[in-house]
């Protein structure tokens, strides 16, 4: 199912949904080569200084930050993975047949984690030396304990451009893409072009309450396949089916019945119910 004609980013929950997967089997694993096979896979970063950083580590850990998977590696810095427009991380013991395979990690003792990526938008970089930006500036992360509604009403206040595009601003708070901040809007019945600043304390509340309970039931259905992403056995996620405004312009809203609209925010596609989410005082 393809929600829109735009290319959907895999979110916190995909890649949530894809470290759970790999925590178990890749710990311990040691790494005995990796294979790059496209220049754009590591980007900023000469070819060898990546394999040195990796072959002969063993893996410690799996964990993410924001829409970035992190490999821990024995006494060396962690490698992080970002999928880009359209990447995968898929377990295989045989070579992967794929045209879009750009990268993989070989194992001792057999197995690979392979790297697929059809528009090349995604990277692989170690946590030394010169980290992009992208990461080093990322904010909070929605699902932690120690977010709460009173830090995400500082992170709104005073600010004109509209909450939907604060959202989405990955310094602000890490992981939540189009998908997600538009399911999280509706389901807090706020609209998406209220600028962040204009919200009541009571208003943020709401949305914090529906972003975490959004990106944990996103999470419960292994994520959100629309066109690429697959979980690394290959299967897709489920919650395309529990959308309730994102790619459904036309159709009824489940909550009222008017029809959801879609609209353009900053060249990013927008789906809102128009009578849940009105703005106060025009009901």
């Amino acid at each position: 199912m393809k929600a829109t004609g735009e290319p959907t980013t895999p979110e916190l929950p995909e890649v949530e949904t894809i470290v759970r997967a790999l925590r178990p089997e890749l710990t311990g694993r040691g790494i005995e080569r990796l294979e790059l096979l496209h220049p754009r896979v590591h980007r900023g970063v000469p070819a060898g200084v990546l394999r040195g950083a990796v072959e002969g580590a063993v893996i410690t850990g799996v964990r993410r930050r924001g829409k970035y998977i992190l490999l821990d590696l024995s006494r060396r810095p962690s490698i992080a993975v970002h999928l880009g427009m359209s990447g995968s991380l898929l377990l295989s013991v045989a070579p992967l047949d794929s045209p879009h395979l750009r990268a993989a990690f070989h194992f001792a003792g057999g197995g690979r984690l392979n790297f697929v990526d059809p528009r090349t938008f995604g990277t692989l970089f170690p946590l030394a030396g010169e980290i992009p930006r992208g990461f080093r500036s990322l904010g909070a992360e929605p699902l932690s304990s120690s977010f709460t509604a009173a830090e995400l009403e500082g992170l709104l206040s005073h600010r004109r451009a509209p909450v939907k595009a604060l959202l989405l601003r990955q310094d602000l708070v890490a992981g939540i893409g189009n998908i997600y901040a538009g399911e999280t809007l509706f389901r807090a019945r706020i609209s998406p072009f209220r600028a962040g600043g204009d919200l009541s304390r009571a208003e943020v509340r709401r949305l914090h309450r529906a972003m975490r309970a959004v990106l944990r039931e996103a999470i419960g259905e292994m994520g959100t396949t629309l066109s690429d992403f697959r979980r690394p056995d290959g299967e897709p996620g489920k919650f395309a089916n529990r959308l309730h405004v994102y790619g459904r312009a036309g159709k009824p809203c489940p909550r009222c019945g008017t029809p959801v609209e879609r609209a353009t925010q900053h060249g990013r596609s927008t789906f809102f119910c128009p009578r849940c989410q009105l703005p106060p005082g025009r009901g």
